[in-house]
């Protein structure tokens, strides 16, 4: 029997339209902290008082405190091999699209083009009144909120909690689900909803599922045809390794 590389590099190389699905922990090894569980960044700024739509329209000046304290954590965070592996898969024309639940800018900055951010992105904010965005530099903070030209209020160009996500991102990511016959799936524990109902989507229409988790989730233990267990730096380079062979 091939091993799981072999499986998936197979996969990849003979489908006809793939597609990467991709969590939080593909940044982990970028420097970028976990938002959930022991440690992560919800311990220290509760959701219902830092991260929710409702305390941002409450008290905004807070909020984008939170965001610029943030903002001062990644400073220093650069994309990762696993990252960059992802670019060069769509390069080889092996991946069509990134989708993510991350708000880092990282794919974009390893290289990937057509990426889909479900949640949006931390380098932008938006007019609350007009919709105009405007690019946004966490490491710059403001003397006061940030207005609009309009004078509307700017938020960061992110889902809050209690916000729905982007019409596009949820129609071009379901459109692309039902679409692959191929999906990977990085750094998600298949525990944040919708995203994670879009390898159960894929898997639904016959794709082959690759999975890069550091352990076994959900996925790995009903939908995944090729589990490649480690940090995502280490387990995603060598697979573009085995689609080049």
């Amino acid at each position: 029997m091939k091993n799981p590389y072999e499986n998936a590099a197979h996969a990849l190389r003979n489908a006809r339209l793939a597609v990467a699905v991709t969590g939080a922990g593909i940044s982990v090894e970028s420097g970028i902290p976990s938002f959930r569980g022991e440690g992560g960044i919800w311990t220290k700024y509760p959701i219902e008082e830092f991260a929710s739509i409702d305390a941002f329209l409450a008290n905004p000046k807070k909020v984008w405190g939170f965001w610029y304290e943030l903002g001062d954590m990644l400073r220093d965070c650069k994309p990762n091999p696993a990252h960059y592996a992802l670019a060069e898969l769509e390069k080889m024309e092996m991946c069509r699209a990134v989708i993510t639940q991350n708000i880092d800018n990282l794919h974009q900055e390893a290289g990937s083009v057509h990426v889909i951010e479900y949640h949006g992105n931390s380098h932008r904010m938006v007019c609350m009144d007009c919709g105009r965005g405007h690019p946004l530099d966490l490491t710059k903070p403001p003397s006061g909120v940030p207005r609009c030209v309009c004078n509307g209020l700017m938020k960061p160009d992110v889902v809050m909690f209690g916000e729905l996500i982007p019409e596009y991102a949820l129609i071009e990511s379901h459109k692309l689900a039902r679409q692959c016959d191929v999906m990977i799936v990085v750094g998600t524990s298949a525990a944040v909803f919708p995203a994670a109902r879009l390898p159960y989507t894929a898997k639904d229409d016959g794709a082959f599922i690759i999975e890069a988790n550091i352990e076994e989730t959900d996925f790995t233990r009903s939908i995944t045809d090729a589990f490649l267990e480690g940090p995502a730096g280490e387990t995603l380079p060598e697979l573009v390794q085995y689609a080049k062979a």
